[in-house]
């Protein structure tokens, strides 16, 4: 059991440790102090002993410390907004003298649904690292996003590979079936599936499963976006295939228990235009391909 937390009567006067802020700011994305632990290298009691440290400082109860979650009161969730903004200042501060030298603007093309999901934490941990560097996206389907990396109008690009692609494999995701909460569009027949549009990967296997499966479908939709995939999926129309890593929150995962057939995984690679050579790029690159390894 914890010990109590003794509040000050008045605010502290010195600096707010950064390390605190980290662990606070961990506790509340991740909801727990054990799953914070990991995160910043240290225990859960050392996560634990930490924000009663920061609870002290600041004179007030920040977290609300309930059986199955860490949630921010009102007084933390005010605080995380400047805890955040810190972090970034002081992540920058540090990059800002002990890589001078990386700046730069780097253009990178990425699907839809990998930008939507996979990337913003990505390049959020880039952009403290790296506070001089300018991504630029382009989201583009994986087809356009090569003839782009050829046509050297992009620098790198996160695609999903095709069979025919000689490029490293990073990551293998997991690709799924997934449909809304409240429908059983699984149980129509011919199945209505969601589609992306044609020479898309996650389009090929979806189809490709399908004849394998000996199940006859119709296409309801079929497009490069991601938001209007899901809204079709969401209102019940269809059923869809979508990478792990971009299923919303909105829709649920269905799979053999629904008839539906397996899914082949969806090989993640980065390709990177030969001419760009810049700091800025090799830095990117270097630290995408470690983020998705």
């Amino acid at each position: 059991m914890e010990n109590p937390i003794r509040y000050s009567d008045s605010a502290m006067t010195n600096p707010l440790d950064i390390d605190l802020l980290r662990t606070f700011v961990a506790v509340v994305e991740t909801g727990s102090f054990s799953n914070a632990a990991p995160r910043i290298g240290r225990s859960q009691s050392a996560v634990s002993m930490q924000m009663q440290r920061l609870e002290q400082a600041v004179g007030k109860q920040l977290l609300i410390r309930g059986p199955k979650a860490v949630t921010p009161n009102a007084a933390g969730s005010d605080f995380l907004v400047h805890a955040r903004r810190l972090l970034k200042l002081s992540d920058e501060a540090w990059a800002s003298v002990t890589r001078p030298e990386e700046s730069g603007r780097v253009r990178l093309g990425v699907p839809d649904d990998y930008a939507a999901f996979l990337l913003p934490p990505v390049l959020a941990q880039f952009a403290a690292e790296h506070p001089r560097v300018t991504v630029e996206l382009v989201c583009e389907p994986t087809t356009a996003l090569t003839k782009a990396i050829e046509d050297a109008r992009i620098d790198l690009a996160i695609v999903t590979r095709l069979a025919e692609q000689p490029v490293e494999v990073l990551r293998r995701e997991p690709f799924v079936w997934v449909a809304s909460p409240s429908h059983i569009a699984w149980d129509d027949d011919p199945l209505p599936v969601a589609l992306f549009e044609p020479g898309c990967t996650a389009r090929i296997n979806v189809l490709k499963a399908l004849a394998e499966g000996d199940r006859t479908y119709r296409c309801t939709y079929s497009s490069a976006s991601l938001m209007g995939l899901v809204a079709v999926v969401q209102a019940g129309l269809a059923i869809a295939g979508l990478a792990l890593c971009s299923v919303p929150p909105s829709l649920r995962i269905i799979g053999a228990n629904e008839g539906l057939p397996r899914l082949d995984e969806l090989e993640i690679s980065i390709l990177r235009n030969p001419r760009s050579r810049s700091p800025a790029v090799e830095r990117l690159n270097d630290f995408l391909r470690r983020a998705l390894s």
